[in-house]
């Protein structure tokens, strides 16, 4: 789960960079095995894909129109859930 200090700490940041609505972009890296519950989390959007150079990893890009700053955290808590994700 995600810390509430960081939670608000992000939401600072994300309202003082962005004009709502505005297309973000998600960056996660997760392990071979996980994939699956990464894509199922963004079956309506195009998602970039790229293996690391062992095939243990894959790096996932995807880029969605938000309407706040709230659905881009609701996001990135949803992927938290997701076991070994990390998200840059």
């Amino acid at each position: 789960m995600i810390e509430e200090g960081w939670i608000n700490s992000f939401k600072e940041k994300l309202e003082n960079h962005y004009a709502w609505p505005a297309v973000y972009t998600f960056k996660f890296i997760v392990p071979k095995e996980k994939e699956s519950e990464v894509r199922k989390m963004f079956t309506m959007h195009t998602i970039k894909e790229r293996s690391s150079k062992n095939g243990n990893y894959t790096s996932f890009t995807i880029q969605m129109m938000m309407p706040s700053a709230e659905s881009v955290i609701v996001i990135y808590q949803e992927a938290s859930s997701v076991e070994g994700i990390i998200a840059l």
